[in-house]
C-alpha cells in the first residue's frame, strides 16, 4: 500500500513537472484551428489550442483565490484579457485558462484612478518629519502645499529603477521617502484638500527630460532624443505600459488662461470646470490636463518634434524607460520656464525663456509636477 502511495505521488510530481503554466495577455485568435495567441509576461508569444476538454474560468481583477473562479465558455475569452494558462503535458493544448476580462480590469482601474483623485494628494516631497510628509506642487498661480500624515497602518510602495507600472511598485517604508521624491497618497482627506491621513503612499525618484526627436525605431520600441540644453543623445525605451500623448497646438494667450485655472481647448461638459488637485482651488494641474490629451503611437512621433519624458531614475544616464512621453511639447516647456522664473522672452518653441531650463533634469519641468506615477 505504501509503495502504491509512493508511486502515485511520483506520477503526480512527474505530470506537474511537465505541465506548463504562465500568465499573459490574449493578443488574437485563429478561429479555423481553435487557437489563441497569448503574449506571456516574459518570453515569446505562445499559440495554444482550445479542446473539448479545456476548462475556462473567469475571476475578478485583484482576486487571488482561484476557488472563487466562475465557469465560462472559451468563446467568452477576448483580446486584451489577462489570463493564467495551464497547458497539457507535452502539448500546446489548453488544459485550463483562468481569465481576468479586459473590460473588468479597465473598470477596476478607472474606479481606482478616480478614488486616488477624490481621496488623494500628489506632489514633490519637500519635508519629512516624525509622522508627516509635506508635498509641494508648483502651479502658474503659485505653489500649493499639502500635508500627508501616516501611522503604523499606512502602506508604502516605491517605484524601482526603470519600473513603469503603478501596480509593480515594491513594498517600502516611511524611512525610504526622501526630499525630492514624487509622492501620491490617499486616505481620509480634509475638505480643503490640503491634508490627508494616508492609508496608502506610493512614491519614487523620477526624472523629467526634454528635447527634440532625432530618430524613431518602432521595431526596437526606441527613440533617440537630443536633450534640451546639452544636445546630448538620449535613448528612450518604450514598454507596453508606456504612455505616449500629444499636446494640441495652443493658441496665443493660453498661458494666461491656464493661470486663471482654465483648461484650454476643453469641450463644454468636460473636466475644464474641475478644481485642480482633486478639489483644491487656486492652481492649474498638468496631470488633469494630461487625461484629456489624445494617445498616439510610437510610429506617429517624427524627427524634430519637441518631447518631454518622465521616467524613474535608471542605471544608465543616457537611457530612460518612458513612463509618459508628451509630443508637441513646446508649450509645456514654456510654461515650466515661466514657473521657474525664466519667463517667455518673446518668441516661441524651444528657444523661448530657456535660461532657467538648462541642466540635465530640466528642473522647471520637474517643478511643474509632470507625473511619473501613472495608473
Amino acid at each position: 500500500m505504501r509503495q502504491l502511495a509512493t508511486l502515485l505521488l511520483l506520477t503526480v510530481a512527474a505530470v506537474a513537472a511537465q505541465t506548463k503554466s504562465f500568465v499573459g495577455t490574449v493578443t488574437g485568435f485563429r478561429s479555423a484551428s481553435a487557437e489563441v495567441e497569448i503574449r506571456p509576461d516574459s518570453g515569446d508569444m505562445v499559440v495554444a489550442r482550445f479542446t473539448s476538454g479545456t476548462i475556462a474560468q473567469k475571476i475578478a481583477p485583484g482576486e487571488r483565490d482561484l476557488k472563487k473562479a466562475e465557469s465560462i465558455q472559451v468563446t467568452d475569452v477576448t483580446a486584451g484579457d489577462r489570463v493564467l494558462v495551464t497547458l497539457e503535458a507535452g502539448s500546446s493544448n489548453v488544459r485550463r485558462i483562468v481569465v481576468m476580462p479586459a473590460g473588468d480590469i479597465a473598470k477596476r482601474n478607472e474606479a481606482d484612478r478616480l478614488d486616488w483623485q477624490k481621496r488623494g494628494v500628489a506632489g514633490i516631497v519637500s519635508a519629512r518629519t516624525a509622522n508627516r510628509i509635506t508635498v509641494k506642487t508648483r502651479t502658474l498661480s503659485g505653489e500649493i502645499e499639502a500635508v500627508v500624515t501616516v501611522d503604523e497602518h499606512t502602506s508604502f510602495k516605491r517605484y524601482a529603477p526603470d519600473s513603469v507600472k503603478f501596480s509593480d511598485a515594491q513594498i517600502s517604508a516611511f524611512s525610504a521617502v526622501n526630499v525630492g521624491d514624487q509622492l501620491r497618497a490617499r486616505g481620509e482627506k480634509s475638505e480643503d484638500g490640503l491634508k490627508v491621513a494616508a492609508a496608502e503612499v506610493v512614491f519614487g525618484t523620477f526624472v523629467v527630460k526634454a528635447g527634440t526627436v532625432a530618430s524613431v525605431d518602432p521595431a526596437s520600441k526606441q527613440i533617440t532624443v537630443k536633450e534640451l540644453g546639452s544636445n546630448k543623445p538620449l535613448t528612450v525605451v518604450f514598454t507596453a505600459d508606456s504612455q505616449i500623448k500629444q499636446m494640441p497646438a495652443f493658441p496665443a494667450g493660453t498661458m494666461g488662461g491656464m493661470a486663471r485655472g482654465g483648461m484650454p481647448g476643453a469641450a463644454s461638459g468636460g473636466r475644464s470646470g474641475a478644481a485642480p488637485m482633486g478639489g483644491r482651488a487656486g492652481g492649474f494641474d498638468i496631470n488633469q490636463m494630461l487625461e484629456m490629451m489624445p494617445a498616439v503611437k510610437l510610429e506617429d512621433l517624427k524627427p524634430g518634434s519637441t518631447v518631454v519624458i518622465s521616467s524613474t531614475k535608471g542605471a544608465k544616464t543616457d537611457q530612460l524607460t518612458a513612463i509618459m512621453l508628451l509630443s508637441n511639447a513646446d508649450m509645456l516647456i514654456q510654461m515650466a520656464s515661466a514657473m521657474s522664473g525664466g519667463g517667455s522672452r518673446g518668441g516661441s518653441g524651444m528657444g523661448a525663456g530657456m535660461g532657467s531650463m538648462m541642466g540635465g533634469d530640466a528642473g522647471g519641468l520637474s517643478g511643474l509636477g509632470l507625473s511619473g506615477i501613472m495608473q
